[in-house]
């Protein structure tokens, strides 16, 4: 079977059917399947990890186009040049401006404010090389725009991407993050040396 998880109605749709047939055919061509349970909210932030390999963000988008949800991403401001920024937009993508004076963080709670519903998915480690620590934007984001958190994960030693329950954050990001991160063991990751943290 090739997935065991729910989507509620609250979820964003793409409705694309070829892209759900794009995606599962990906999946059963590479052996991987979907488990657990979408919460029953319409917004939230999709924390995916480990990320250690290209191949991470390739499974993520199969997972996504099979479940026919729909999932932003941010993106430069500068990369948003016309014709691509109607193909990212398209496919996702928020444009953010960093050097703003009102901040990256403040930018996206605004969007989530906006919007009836709203998927956000980030990879907390930022990089598939090792770093000392995962970055912490996304847990200011989801706290700003009061939405919790659900942590996703690739483990490769299953070929298994597993949608976990939501996390609500209480604030204290350093509490927040290590109660996110102990749900992703480094064993699970393609590369587990390359696992940040």
């Amino acid at each position: 079977m090739l997935m065991h998880t729910e989507v509620p109605n609250s979820i964003p749709r793409t409705n694309s059917q070829l892209g759900r047939f794009i995606g599962r055919n990906f999946l059963k061509l590479f052996g991987w399947r979907v488990s657990g349970a979408f919460p029953d909210q319409s917004k939230f932030v999709a924390a995916v990890a480990p990320h250690t390999s290209n191949w991470d963000f390739i499974i993520a988008i199969a997972v996504k186009l099979s479940l026919g949800i729909e999932i932003k991403f941010l993106g430069k401001h500068t990369i948003f040049f016309w014709p691509l920024g109607v193909l990212l937009k398209k496919w996702g993508g928020i444009a953010v401006e960093r050097s703003s004076k009102h901040g990256l963080v403040a930018q996206v709670a605004d969007v989530f404010q906006q919007q009836d519903k709203l998927i956000l998915g980030i990879a907390p480690e930022g990089t598939r090389k090792h770093t000392d620590e995962w970055k912490t934007g996304f847990l200011h984001i989801a706290y700003a725009a009061n939405v919790p958190v659900v942590p996703m994960a690739l483990d490769f030693r299953t070929k298994e991407f597993i949608v976990m329950p939501p996390v609500m954050l209480s604030g204290d990001i350093e509490a927040d993050l290590a109660l996110i991160k102990q749900q992703f063991p480094k064993a699970m990751a393609k590369y587990p040396s390359n696992v940040s943290g």
